[in-house]
């Protein structure tokens, strides 16, 4: 499938009226004018124009003269239609990393439903343990739904904000498209507020270019707790008919500050245990100087060239050329004199004319259109991560195990540690439908990496930082067959072996697919997933090193297979998903925690944190089944999701049982132009022994079994909103955790919700 058949699947009408409903009255007064003295003038000027072209000149769709030495009809295209309004459709897709395949995609930011939740920091539909405050790391509680840990480890906790070279959108647009939106809550002490604009154009029908802005900083409602991130990201495309690139260049800082958690967990889950009430501000935290920041760097360019074929273009009736009348033909003839003696040969008549008909018919051109049959191409990729751990301070006494070579004497200044990824693929694809050998698509493909890691060397002391450099080089090749043209039936199935480097030996085998039918007043759909993967952890789980952990690991690979499904009815509104994965040598962060110190009768209340890395030997199997069903009722609505799970070790891999998420709310318009939703919303999970967060390596590790552990869960949280949606105007306005009071009001161990807090956001579409 071609990128301009990828982008004709996706359009996405947004024309909503004519231009003057949409433009504002001064608009109108300065049109006025313009309109009374000056189209007069325009409209002589195109008589004028349509004089000189009737005068046997004739001009392309794009305005240039043909040359009349060869002078053509290309018909099938209608030019007569002027639309006087702003046009707004537009066709949004995204990239494959690999490929460059086009993937259809809807711009997010013109969905009205659910807009409350898209500045949430636990997702659309509450599935993310993450610290309280708006930006910080997160951890989805649906295993289905977690990512394999990346090369580039430290960013995988922000996916909230990070912008991934395969989740940009572009945009093929009528009309500059820009969208602005801002959220809010909180006050100067404790806000959260978030910016966010995208903007895209057309250089010409084939090109276009654009840009995303992400700007975030929440101070957060308890101490030592702020959040600042920012993000820029450019992009362009170019789809011609032989040769498509797409080019993508992002960076991003992410800056969080590290408290450690609450001192005791009594502040919030028993707060009149305490003489008075204390504000969130009051809770101490275990630390105030420490922060973690990454800077991140992303250059991403896929091109392709075409080899094809042009076939004749299929033309509607209504666009084709009528037959010339006899009269006009003997135009061609000259004066009327001629014409005359011509007439009054009826023999010499019939001849001339059949030879003017053949003439008309020579010089019409039938539109053709090309089709790629193979492409090449080409994708670079290049990822440079800083990762920096501030300790300004000296944090409490015995908190951290320290018996590594490394640590600065006095225990403070910066952790550093930088990665690079620079991966080159070439590749082959036989487009499906078009090869004898094969109906689906096939693609081969070879892809290179070199991987830099730069970590402290044992050798760094107060007053120098030198590092230890890897330096690794990684080559691998792999297929895939494809099906996606057609409504009813598409698979994709793929496998890559790595041949060179310290992973030489992984394999990947994936396959995917869905089958579309009706059923009765129903569409269906089915969809499968499924994997096999037998690959060695990434870097940092096999060398790390800072001044609290230290660690250079042998590790054995990691087997997972997995197999998912999934069923959905469109008008019954109606999904179910279940999954199966089962995992051998799991590999996964773990906190040690080693007593320091008892209370008076006995008890230890202080001890010492570590996290190093550990293989489960055996195997783990995981199930996951998750229900989602919309009813609705007139203007009564009520989305349900709820999402079973079971692991057969929970002390390694802990999940919750059941995680829910309930919205009833009423839907209507108001004066016909506004759409307006108001509802009140749950999250809820049972109780489990979530992971706990470790700020000095800015990861989530589960907690130490051998000692006492903490749950969180078994607590609901509700968030009242109200939904507004005119024309290209979005907005809302909520009251989350309206509940808070006492409870296990927590998302991590030790890392209170934020209490009551009154948001908002809006959400503005601009397209002239």
């Amino acid at each position: 499938m071609s990128s301009q058949e990828s982008m004709r699947n996706v359009s996405h009408n947004n024309n909503r009226g004519t231009r003057a409903k949409r433009a504002c009255p001064w608009l109108m007064y300065l049109l006025f004018p313009f309109l009374f003295f000056v189209a007069p003038t325009l409209a002589h000027a195109q008589n004028v124009t349509n004089d000189i072209l009737n005068d046997g000149q004739q001009y392309d769709e794009f305005g240039n003269p043909i040359d009349k030495k060869n002078q053509q009809k290309v018909w099938g295209r209608d030019t007569s239609k002027v639309d006087l309004t702003v046009p707004t459709e537009y066709h949004q897709w995204r990239i494959d990393n690999r490929f460059g395949t086009v993937l259809p995609e809807i711009f997010n930011d013109t969905l009205s439903h659910h807009f409350q939740n898209f500045n949430n920091n636990d997702g659309y539909w509450g599935d993310y343990n993450h610290l309280g405050n708006l930006g910080s790391p997160r951890l989805t509680r649906i295993f289905l739904d977690r990512e394999l840990p990346s090369t580039l480890l430290f960013i995988d906790p922000y996916d909230y904000f990070h912008t991934s070279t395969s989740s940009l959108l572009f945009t093929n647009t009528k009309s500059p498209l820009t969208n602005l939106s801002y959220h809010s809550c909180g006050t100067s002490e404790n806000g959260q507020d978030r910016f966010r604009a995208y903007f895209s154009s057309n250089i010409n029908k084939i090109a276009g270019f654009g840009f995303k802005i992400d700007y975030l900083y929440a101070r957060g409602y308890y101490n030592s707790q702020a959040n600042s991130q920012f993000g820029g990201s450019v992009f362009g495309y170019y789809l011609g008919e032989r040769y498509d690139m797409h080019v993508i260049g992002s960076w991003e800082h992410m800056k969080t500050a590290e408290n450690g958690g609450i001192e005791e967990d009594t502040y919030i889950t028993d707060p009149e245990s305490f003489a008075r009430s204390v504000r969130s501000r009051d809770i101490p935290t275990l630390f105030s100087t420490v922060y973690n920041r990454n800077d991140v760097q992303t250059y991403f360019l896929n091109h392709r060239y075409h080899l094809g074929i042009y076939t004749d273009a299929e033309v509607p009736d209504s666009l084709k050329p009528e037959m010339p009348s006899d009269k006009e033909l003997l135009k061609k003839m000259g004066n009327d004199s001629i014409q005359e003696v011509i007439r009054a040969d009826s023999v010499l008549l019939t001849h001339t004319l059949d030879s003017l008909r053949n003439a008309w018919k020579d010089e019409q051109v039938i539109p053709q259109e090309f089709t790629p049959v193979t492409s090449i191409f080409h994708t670079f990729k290049t990822e440079r991560l800083v990762h920096d751990l501030y300790l300004k301070s000296q944090l409490p006494s015995g908190y951290w195990t320290r018996t590594d070579p490394y640590y600065r004497s006095i225990f403070t200044g910066t952790d550093e540690t930088l990665a690079l990824s620079v991966k080159n693929t070439l590749g082959v694809q036989l487009r499906e439908g078009f090869n004898k050998w094969a109906k689906a698509g096939i693609t081969l493909f070879a892809t290179h990496e070199l991987r830099r890691f730069d970590l402290p060397d044992s050798l760094t002391t107060d007053s120098a930082d030198i590092f230890q450099r890897y330096i690794e080089n990684h080559l691998s090749i792999g297929g895939e067959i494809q099906k996606l043209l057609g409504r009813t039936v598409h698979y994709s199935a793929g496998a890559e072996f790595w041949l060179v480097g310290p992973d030489a030996g992984d394999l990947d085998i994936h396959g995917s697919g869905d089958l579309n039918f009706r059923l009765f007043k129903d569409t269906v759909h089915l969809a499968a997933n499924v994997y096999f993967k037998n690959v060695n952890p990434p870097f940092y789980f096999t060398h790390y090193h800072s001044q609290a952990l230290w660690w250079d690991n042998d590790l054995k690979r990691e087997t997972r297979t997995r197999i998912e499904g999934k069923l959905s009815f469109d008008r019954l509104g109606t999904s179910l998903r279940f999954g199966f994965e089962n995992i051998s040598n799991y590999t996964h962060f773990a906190c040690v925690n080693t007593p320091t110190g008892t209370d008076a009768e006995g008890n230890t209340n202080t001890y010492s944190r570590d996290v190093v890395v550990r293989q489960q030997s055996g195997s783990i199997q995981v199930m996951c089944a998750t229900l989602r069903q919309d009813f609705h009722f007139g203007i009564f609505h009520w989305d349900n999701s709820v999402t079973w799970q079971h692991t057969t070790n929970a002390d390694v891999l802990p999940l919750p049982v059941i995680t829910l998420y309930t919205n009833p709310y009423l839907s209507f318009t108001l004066a016909k132009v506004l759409r307006a939703e108001v509802g009140v919303d749950m999250r809820y999970f049972t109780s489990y022994y979530a992971p706990d967060y470790s700020p000095l390596l800015n990861q989530f590790a589960v907690q130490d079994a051998s000692m006492t552990r903490v749950k969180i869960g078994n607590y609901p949280i509700f968030h009242g909103y109200i939904n507004l949606a005119l024309k290209r105007f979005r907005g809302y306005f909520s009251v989350q955790h309206f509940n808070a009071g006492s409870g296990n009001a927590f998302l991590a161990p030790h890392y209170p919700i934020d209490p009551l807090t009154f948001h908002f956001g809006l959400s503005w579409n601009f397209y002239d």
